[in-house]
């Protein structure tokens, strides 16, 4: 049996720092991405505050002085916003912080003072046309009691995706459903129903 030789190189002057670098970059690398992740992960899965905490520190994301989170999907087509009292026509899905969805609906007129007070905040900062994302922390939603036979769990934080489509004044609902109603009940006929 024979052994050959192979000729090695000289490994030529300053590769060897060069390498060490390389393997420091990679380490913080590793260490940045495991804490992201670790960071993420303890937000979706421990409690609501670790979530609102990661949460404020996204892209977009802004808090607001009650602790409400939102960020603009789509800017509205109008600067006006709707009251604490009016109904408003939305497109929304609600979803907990794990990506369940447990409520959705389309073209759903709602009176803002009706609803959550996360829900009456945040569609407050909306126009006509505009699209954002709410975070409810679990003080302007249903905090410790959640709603019976739901998937929502005591001092949850929700997600919201929200349309605005339109919105009315609490006077104007009012006015429109009297016409309605006297519509309804045989209201006098016109001169154009004589014809």
């Amino acid at each position: 049996m024979s052994v050959t030789a192979v000729p090695l190189r000289p490994v030529s002057k300053g590769t060897l720092p060069k390498l060490w670098i390389g393997i420091g970059v990679l380490l913080i690398a590793a260490i940045a991405f495991a804490w992201m992740t670790t960071a993420r992960a303890t937000a979706l899965y421990g409690s609501s505050d670790d979530f609102l905490a990661w949460n404020a520190g996204q892209s977009g994301v802004v808090t607001t002085e009650s602790g409400l989170q939102y960020r603009v999907l789509e800017e509205p087509q109008d600067a006006e916003h709707p009251g604490p009292s009016d109904a408003v026509l939305v497109n929304y899905t609600g979803r907990l912080t794990d990506g369940e969805e447990f409520d959705q609906g389309e073209r759903v007129p709602i009176n803002l003072n009706a609803v959550i007070p996360g829900w009456t905040e945040g569609v407050q900062l909306m126009g006509r046309g505009g699209k954002y994302r709410l975070w409810v922390p679990p003080a302007l939603g249903y905090g410790e009691t959640p709603p019976p036979d739901s998937p929502i769990t005591a001092d949850s934080v929700m997600e919201f995706d929200i349309d605005l489509i339109d919105y009315v004044s609490q006077e104007q609902l009012l006015q429109m459903q009297m016409q309605q109603q006297m519509q309804g009940q045989g209201a006098p006929p016109s001169a154009a129903d004589g014809q």
